[in-house]
Protein backbone atom coordinates (compact mmCIF):
# COMPACT_ATOMS: atom_id res chain seq x y z
CA UNK A 1 0.00 0.00 0.00
CA UNK A 2 1.54 3.36 -0.99
CA UNK A 3 1.03 5.91 1.99
CA UNK A 4 1.61 10.02 2.32
CA UNK A 5 1.06 12.85 4.78
CA UNK A 6 -0.72 15.97 3.21
CA UNK A 7 1.52 18.79 3.79
CA UNK A 8 1.58 22.99 2.99
CA UNK A 9 4.44 24.11 1.49
CA UNK A 10 4.96 26.63 4.29
CA UNK A 11 5.02 23.45 6.43
CA UNK A 12 8.84 23.23 4.08
CA UNK A 13 9.89 26.13 4.05
CA UNK A 14 9.49 27.35 8.17
CA UNK A 15 10.95 23.88 8.78
CA UNK A 16 13.76 23.19 6.62
CA UNK A 17 14.48 20.58 4.15
CA UNK A 18 15.85 18.16 6.43
CA UNK A 19 14.04 18.46 9.00
CA UNK A 20 10.20 18.16 7.14
CA UNK A 21 11.47 15.23 4.87
CA UNK A 22 13.00 13.66 8.19
CA UNK A 23 9.68 13.80 9.65
CA UNK A 24 7.86 12.30 6.87
CA UNK A 25 10.82 9.05 6.58
CA UNK A 26 11.52 8.75 10.07
CA UNK A 27 8.68 9.28 12.38
CA UNK A 28 6.03 8.98 9.79
CA UNK A 29 7.70 5.89 7.46
CA UNK A 30 5.51 7.05 4.52
CA UNK A 31 6.50 6.74 0.82
CA UNK A 32 5.68 9.84 -0.08
CA UNK A 33 4.36 13.66 0.39
CA UNK A 34 0.97 15.21 -0.85
CA UNK A 35 1.99 18.68 -1.09
CA UNK A 36 -0.56 21.78 -1.76
CA UNK A 37 0.18 23.43 -5.09
CA UNK A 38 -2.91 25.81 -5.27
CA UNK A 39 -4.88 26.67 -1.61
CA UNK A 40 -7.60 29.01 -0.38
CA UNK A 41 -7.65 30.62 2.72
CA UNK A 42 -7.42 29.57 5.93
CA UNK A 43 -6.54 30.34 9.57
CA UNK A 44 -4.89 27.41 11.15
CA UNK A 45 -3.28 26.22 14.47
CA UNK A 46 0.05 24.52 13.97
CA UNK A 47 1.59 22.55 16.39
CA UNK A 48 5.17 22.07 16.35
CA UNK A 49 6.10 24.97 13.63
CA UNK A 50 9.33 26.60 15.15
CA UNK A 51 7.83 30.04 13.51
CA UNK A 52 4.67 30.63 14.31
CA UNK A 53 1.22 28.96 15.87
CA UNK A 54 -0.83 30.79 13.91
CA UNK A 55 -1.13 31.33 9.84
CA UNK A 56 -3.44 33.39 7.93
CA UNK A 57 -3.53 31.35 4.26
CA UNK A 58 -3.64 33.87 2.04
CA UNK A 59 -7.08 33.42 -0.55
CA UNK A 60 -6.40 31.72 -3.77
CA UNK A 61 -2.71 31.60 -3.59
CA UNK A 62 -0.21 29.23 -5.44
CA UNK A 63 2.86 27.95 -3.88
CA UNK A 64 5.19 27.03 -6.92
CA UNK A 65 6.64 29.35 -9.47
CA UNK A 66 4.72 29.42 -12.95
CA UNK A 67 5.89 29.96 -16.19
CA UNK A 68 5.47 33.47 -17.16
CA UNK A 69 5.09 32.57 -20.64
CA UNK A 70 2.49 29.90 -20.23
CA UNK A 71 0.54 32.20 -18.07
CA UNK A 72 0.95 35.24 -21.01
CA UNK A 73 -2.28 36.86 -21.94
CA UNK A 74 -4.39 34.89 -19.38
CA UNK A 75 -7.30 36.58 -17.00
CA UNK A 76 -7.20 33.24 -14.91
CA UNK A 77 -2.96 33.08 -13.35
CA UNK A 78 -1.71 31.03 -10.07
CA UNK A 79 -0.42 34.24 -8.20
CA UNK A 80 2.40 32.86 -6.16
CA UNK A 81 1.85 32.93 -1.87
CA UNK A 82 3.68 36.06 -0.76
CA UNK A 83 4.65 33.41 1.83
CA UNK A 84 7.01 31.89 -0.45
CA UNK A 85 9.09 35.10 -1.24
CA UNK A 86 11.38 34.51 -4.18
CA UNK A 87 11.34 30.67 -3.46
CA UNK A 88 10.02 27.76 -5.22
CA UNK A 89 9.00 24.89 -2.80
CA UNK A 90 7.99 22.42 -5.20
CA UNK A 91 11.38 22.75 -6.70
CA UNK A 92 12.78 22.09 -3.34
CA UNK A 93 10.54 19.29 -2.33
CA UNK A 94 11.01 17.71 -5.20
CA UNK A 95 14.79 17.43 -5.48
CA UNK A 96 14.54 16.25 -1.67
CA UNK A 97 12.10 13.59 -2.87
CA UNK A 98 14.14 12.35 -5.13
CA UNK A 99 16.83 12.02 -3.50
CA UNK A 100 14.98 10.67 -0.49
CA UNK A 101 12.93 8.04 -2.64
CA UNK A 102 9.92 8.95 -1.78
CA UNK A 103 6.74 10.34 -4.45
CA UNK A 104 5.77 13.71 -4.89
CA UNK A 105 1.84 14.23 -5.12
CA UNK A 106 0.44 17.97 -6.08
CA UNK A 107 -2.74 18.69 -3.67
CA UNK A 108 -4.51 21.64 -6.17
CA UNK A 109 -7.31 23.39 -5.24
CA UNK A 110 -9.09 24.49 -8.82
CA UNK A 111 -12.52 25.57 -8.35
CA UNK A 112 -12.49 27.28 -4.58
CA UNK A 113 -10.55 30.31 -5.10
CA UNK A 114 -11.91 32.95 -3.62
CA UNK A 115 -8.64 35.02 -5.05
CA UNK A 116 -9.37 34.54 -8.69
CA UNK A 117 -13.63 34.64 -8.13
CA UNK A 118 -12.95 38.41 -6.83
CA UNK A 119 -11.08 39.54 -9.43
CA UNK A 120 -13.16 37.99 -12.27
CA UNK A 121 -16.68 37.80 -11.26
CA UNK A 122 -17.56 36.77 -14.70
CA UNK A 123 -15.96 33.74 -13.84
CA UNK A 124 -17.70 32.32 -11.11
CA UNK A 125 -21.01 30.69 -10.37
CA UNK A 126 -24.30 32.33 -10.94
CA UNK A 127 -27.36 31.27 -9.07
CA UNK A 128 -30.94 31.98 -10.98
CA UNK A 129 -31.11 35.39 -9.80
CA UNK A 130 -27.74 36.10 -11.15
CA UNK A 131 -26.17 36.43 -8.30
CA UNK A 132 -22.48 35.20 -8.12
CA UNK A 133 -20.60 33.16 -5.96
CA UNK A 134 -17.61 34.71 -5.68
CA UNK A 135 -15.42 32.47 -3.53
CA UNK A 136 -15.97 29.78 -6.52
CA UNK A 137 -15.24 29.48 -10.15
CA UNK A 138 -17.84 27.83 -12.34
CA UNK A 139 -16.53 24.34 -14.28
CA UNK A 140 -18.60 25.33 -17.64
CA UNK A 141 -16.43 28.73 -18.33
CA UNK A 142 -14.13 28.34 -20.99
CA UNK A 143 -11.27 30.10 -19.27
CA UNK A 144 -11.59 27.97 -16.29
CA UNK A 145 -11.28 25.04 -17.81
CA UNK A 146 -7.95 26.27 -19.72
CA UNK A 147 -7.02 27.46 -16.17
CA UNK A 148 -7.40 23.90 -14.55
CA UNK A 149 -5.82 22.59 -17.13
CA UNK A 150 -2.52 25.25 -17.69
CA UNK A 151 -2.00 24.21 -13.93
CA UNK A 152 -2.20 20.02 -14.76
CA UNK A 153 0.72 21.12 -17.27
CA UNK A 154 2.33 23.53 -15.11
CA UNK A 155 2.68 21.08 -12.02
CA UNK A 156 4.08 18.09 -14.35
CA UNK A 157 7.08 20.34 -14.53
CA UNK A 158 8.20 18.99 -11.15
CA UNK A 159 7.90 15.15 -11.28
CA UNK A 160 4.67 15.07 -9.75
CA UNK A 161 3.07 11.57 -9.52
CA UNK A 162 -0.39 12.23 -9.07
CA UNK A 163 -2.32 15.33 -8.92
CA UNK A 164 -4.76 15.26 -6.03
CA UNK A 165 -7.55 17.20 -7.60
CA UNK A 166 -10.12 19.08 -4.96
CA UNK A 167 -12.47 21.15 -5.68
CA UNK A 168 -13.31 20.25 -9.37
CA UNK A 169 -16.65 20.58 -9.17
CA UNK A 170 -19.50 23.12 -8.31
CA UNK A 171 -19.97 24.10 -4.67
CA UNK A 172 -22.79 24.16 -2.64
CA UNK A 173 -24.52 27.91 -0.63
CA UNK A 174 -22.26 27.41 2.58
CA UNK A 175 -18.95 26.63 1.35
CA UNK A 176 -15.79 29.00 2.00
CA UNK A 177 -16.58 32.53 3.10
CA UNK A 178 -15.58 33.94 6.36
CA UNK A 179 -18.96 35.61 8.80
CA UNK A 180 -21.20 33.97 6.58
CA UNK A 181 -24.40 34.81 8.10
CA UNK A 182 -28.09 32.74 7.86
CA UNK A 183 -30.61 34.56 10.28
CA UNK A 184 -33.43 32.75 9.11
CA UNK A 185 -33.63 28.81 8.23
CA UNK A 186 -33.60 28.65 4.98
CA UNK A 187 -33.99 24.69 4.50
CA UNK A 188 -32.08 22.36 3.00
CA UNK A 189 -34.19 22.23 -0.48
CA UNK A 190 -33.83 26.34 -0.59
CA UNK A 191 -29.93 26.10 -0.09
CA UNK A 192 -29.43 23.48 -2.49
CA UNK A 193 -31.42 25.41 -5.12
CA UNK A 194 -28.86 29.08 -4.41
CA UNK A 195 -25.93 26.95 -4.90
CA UNK A 196 -26.95 25.80 -8.54
CA UNK A 197 -25.39 27.70 -11.63
CA UNK A 198 -27.08 29.14 -14.12
CA UNK A 199 -24.53 31.08 -15.60
CA UNK A 200 -24.64 31.77 -19.46
CA UNK A 201 -21.66 28.87 -20.06
CA UNK A 202 -23.97 26.66 -17.81
CA UNK A 203 -27.32 27.31 -19.34
CA UNK A 204 -25.62 26.84 -22.60
CA UNK A 205 -24.43 23.02 -21.67
CA UNK A 206 -27.84 22.53 -20.39
CA UNK A 207 -29.82 23.52 -23.66
CA UNK A 208 -26.91 21.03 -25.86
CA UNK A 209 -27.98 18.59 -23.67
CA UNK A 210 -31.81 19.32 -24.68
CA UNK A 211 -32.38 20.68 -21.06
CA UNK A 212 -34.82 23.79 -21.13
CA UNK A 213 -32.90 26.06 -19.07
CA UNK A 214 -34.51 28.88 -19.09
CA UNK A 215 -37.71 27.37 -17.78
CA UNK A 216 -35.26 25.10 -15.05
CA UNK A 217 -34.19 28.49 -13.90
CA UNK A 218 -37.37 30.26 -14.33
CA UNK A 219 -38.51 27.16 -11.39
CA UNK A 220 -35.71 27.63 -9.47
CA UNK A 221 -36.80 31.36 -9.17
CA UNK A 222 -40.32 30.85 -7.95
CA UNK A 223 -39.75 27.86 -5.75
CA UNK A 224 -36.64 30.18 -3.66
CA UNK A 225 -39.23 33.08 -3.98
CA UNK A 226 -42.25 30.56 -2.28
CA UNK A 227 -39.28 29.55 0.42
CA UNK A 228 -37.64 32.49 1.28
CA UNK A 229 -41.01 34.04 1.91
CA UNK A 230 -42.48 31.23 4.01
CA UNK A 231 -41.22 29.63 7.18
CA UNK A 232 -43.50 26.74 6.63
CA UNK A 233 -42.40 26.29 2.67
CA UNK A 234 -39.10 26.55 3.86
CA UNK A 235 -39.89 23.10 6.35
CA UNK A 236 -41.28 21.52 3.47
CA UNK A 237 -38.90 18.26 1.95
CA UNK A 238 -37.25 18.99 -1.24
CA UNK A 239 -38.66 17.72 -4.19
CA UNK A 240 -35.80 18.88 -6.36
CA UNK A 241 -36.62 16.03 -9.21
CA UNK A 242 -40.48 17.15 -9.44
CA UNK A 243 -39.58 21.12 -10.78
CA UNK A 244 -40.87 21.87 -13.68
CA UNK A 245 -41.76 18.59 -14.55
CA UNK A 246 -38.30 17.02 -14.01
CA UNK A 247 -36.26 19.99 -15.95
CA UNK A 248 -34.43 21.07 -12.95
CA UNK A 249 -33.21 17.52 -12.20
CA UNK A 250 -32.18 17.68 -15.72
CA UNK A 251 -30.37 20.62 -15.46
CA UNK A 252 -28.23 18.85 -12.53
CA UNK A 253 -27.52 16.19 -14.54
CA UNK A 254 -25.98 18.32 -17.34
CA UNK A 255 -24.13 20.10 -14.30
CA UNK A 256 -22.44 16.66 -13.47
CA UNK A 257 -21.90 16.09 -16.87
CA UNK A 258 -19.91 19.70 -16.87
CA UNK A 259 -17.72 17.93 -14.34
CA UNK A 260 -17.30 14.79 -15.68
CA UNK A 261 -15.90 16.02 -19.11
CA UNK A 262 -13.14 18.46 -17.16
CA UNK A 263 -12.43 15.82 -14.81
CA UNK A 264 -11.84 13.58 -18.27
CA UNK A 265 -9.82 16.65 -19.72
CA UNK A 266 -7.39 17.26 -17.07
CA UNK A 267 -7.15 13.02 -16.68
CA UNK A 268 -6.02 13.20 -19.98
CA UNK A 269 -3.52 16.08 -19.77
CA UNK A 270 -2.18 14.32 -16.68
CA UNK A 271 -1.65 11.39 -18.45
CA UNK A 272 -0.03 12.81 -21.19
CA UNK A 273 2.99 13.77 -18.86
CA UNK A 274 3.30 10.47 -17.17
CA UNK A 275 0.77 12.12 -13.87
CA UNK A 276 -2.51 10.27 -12.37
CA UNK A 277 -5.32 12.06 -11.95
CA UNK A 278 -7.26 11.41 -8.53
CA UNK A 279 -10.81 12.90 -7.84
CA UNK A 280 -11.48 14.20 -4.59
CA UNK A 281 -14.81 13.55 -3.29
CA UNK A 282 -14.49 14.50 0.81
CA UNK A 283 -18.40 14.36 1.01
CA UNK A 284 -18.88 10.85 -0.08
CA UNK A 285 -21.89 9.05 -2.05
CA UNK A 286 -25.30 10.66 -1.58
CA UNK A 287 -23.97 14.55 -0.72
CA UNK A 288 -22.81 15.46 -4.06
CA UNK A 289 -25.68 15.49 -6.87
CA UNK A 290 -25.77 19.49 -6.54
CA UNK A 291 -22.35 20.01 -6.98
CA UNK A 292 -22.16 18.15 -10.27
CA UNK A 293 -20.38 14.88 -8.56
CA UNK A 294 -21.68 11.72 -10.62
CA UNK A 295 -19.26 9.17 -9.43
CA UNK A 296 -19.69 6.22 -11.82
CA UNK A 297 -19.02 8.87 -14.30
CA UNK A 298 -16.06 9.83 -12.53
CA UNK A 299 -14.95 6.37 -11.92
CA UNK A 300 -14.27 5.97 -15.46
CA UNK A 301 -12.97 9.81 -16.22
CA UNK A 302 -10.48 10.25 -13.44
CA UNK A 303 -7.62 7.58 -12.40
CA UNK A 304 -9.08 7.41 -9.33
CA UNK A 305 -11.44 8.80 -6.33
CA UNK A 306 -10.44 9.69 -2.83
CA UNK A 307 -12.40 10.56 -0.05
CA UNK A 308 -11.85 11.27 3.84
CA UNK A 309 -12.09 8.49 5.84
CA UNK A 310 -12.27 10.77 8.93
CA UNK A 311 -14.27 7.97 11.13
CA UNK A 312 -13.47 7.00 14.98
CA UNK A 313 -13.73 3.10 14.13
CA UNK A 314 -12.33 0.96 11.25
CA UNK A 315 -15.89 0.17 10.83
CA UNK A 316 -16.91 2.99 10.39
CA UNK A 317 -14.14 3.34 7.43
CA UNK A 318 -15.16 0.29 5.67
CA UNK A 319 -18.70 1.55 5.58
CA UNK A 320 -17.82 4.51 4.04
CA UNK A 321 -15.35 2.49 1.19
CA UNK A 322 -18.19 -0.01 0.76
CA UNK A 323 -20.62 3.10 0.23
CA UNK A 324 -18.45 4.26 -3.28
CA UNK A 325 -18.48 0.62 -4.04
CA UNK A 326 -22.49 1.07 -4.50
CA UNK A 327 -21.91 4.19 -6.95
CA UNK A 328 -19.54 2.33 -9.29
CA UNK A 329 -16.50 2.75 -7.64
CA UNK A 330 -13.86 0.46 -7.06
CA UNK A 331 -11.98 0.07 -3.56
CA UNK A 332 -8.70 -0.57 -6.39
CA UNK A 333 -9.40 2.56 -7.74
CA UNK A 334 -9.82 4.78 -4.50
CA UNK A 335 -7.26 6.60 -2.40
CA UNK A 336 -8.35 6.39 1.43
CA UNK A 337 -7.14 9.49 3.70
CA UNK A 338 -7.04 9.40 7.46
CA UNK A 339 -6.74 11.66 10.54
CA UNK A 340 -4.15 10.12 12.97
CA UNK A 341 -5.07 13.30 15.48
CA UNK A 342 -6.84 12.16 18.48
CA UNK A 343 -10.28 13.46 17.34
CA UNK A 344 -10.34 10.34 15.07
CA UNK A 345 -7.99 8.14 17.03
CA UNK A 346 -6.92 6.68 20.58
CA UNK A 347 -3.70 5.58 19.14
CA UNK A 348 -2.02 3.72 16.72
CA UNK A 349 -3.66 0.31 17.26
CA UNK A 350 -6.51 2.11 15.94
CA UNK A 351 -5.51 4.02 13.23
CA UNK A 352 -3.29 0.43 12.28
CA UNK A 353 -6.91 -1.14 12.56
CA UNK A 354 -7.94 1.45 9.85
CA UNK A 355 -5.26 0.77 7.74
CA UNK A 356 -6.04 -3.25 7.77
CA UNK A 357 -9.43 -2.62 6.64
CA UNK A 358 -8.12 -0.48 3.51
CA UNK A 359 -5.56 -3.40 2.66
CA UNK A 360 -8.05 -5.96 2.88
CA UNK A 361 -10.50 -4.00 0.83
CA UNK A 362 -7.94 -3.47 -1.63
CA UNK A 363 -7.77 -0.15 -1.45
CA UNK A 364 -4.47 0.86 -2.92
CA UNK A 365 -3.29 4.05 -1.19
CA UNK A 366 -3.97 6.04 2.00
CA UNK A 367 -2.83 9.41 2.96
CA UNK A 368 -3.03 11.49 6.33
CA UNK A 369 -3.86 14.71 7.02
CA UNK A 370 -2.34 16.47 7.88
CA UNK A 371 1.81 17.28 8.40
CA UNK A 372 1.58 20.78 10.01
CA UNK A 373 -1.48 20.73 11.94
CA UNK A 374 -1.31 17.38 13.74
CA UNK A 375 1.23 17.01 16.91
CA UNK A 376 4.86 15.08 15.91
CA UNK A 377 3.15 12.68 18.07
CA UNK A 378 0.41 11.45 15.74
CA UNK A 379 3.43 11.23 12.70
CA UNK A 380 4.87 8.82 15.26
CA UNK A 381 1.30 7.37 15.51
CA UNK A 382 1.24 7.27 11.33
CA UNK A 383 4.80 5.77 11.57
CA UNK A 384 3.95 2.67 14.27
CA UNK A 385 0.46 1.76 12.51
CA UNK A 386 2.13 1.58 8.95
CA UNK A 387 4.91 -0.60 10.59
Amino acid sequence: MESSVLAFATDLLDEGGDTFFGNLADRAQVGGVTLASVYHEARDVFPHNPRRVIRYLEPGAAYFRPDPARWSGRRLRPAPSTAIGERDPFAEAAEEARRRGLKLHAWTVFCHNDRLGFEHPDCAPANAFGDRHLTELCPAHPEVREYARTLVTELARYGVDAIRAESLHFHGLRHGYHHERYFEELGPAAEALLGLCFCAHCRAEAVRAGVPADEAAAAVRAELRRRLADDAAAAEPAALDELADGAVAAYVDASAATVTSLAAELAEEAARHGMRLSFMDGGGPGTGWLSGIDLPGLAKAAHQIETLGYARTPEEVREKVAAFALHGVRPQDMAVILRPMASDCDGPENLAAKIAVLRALGVPEVEFYHYGLMRLSSLDRIGAALG
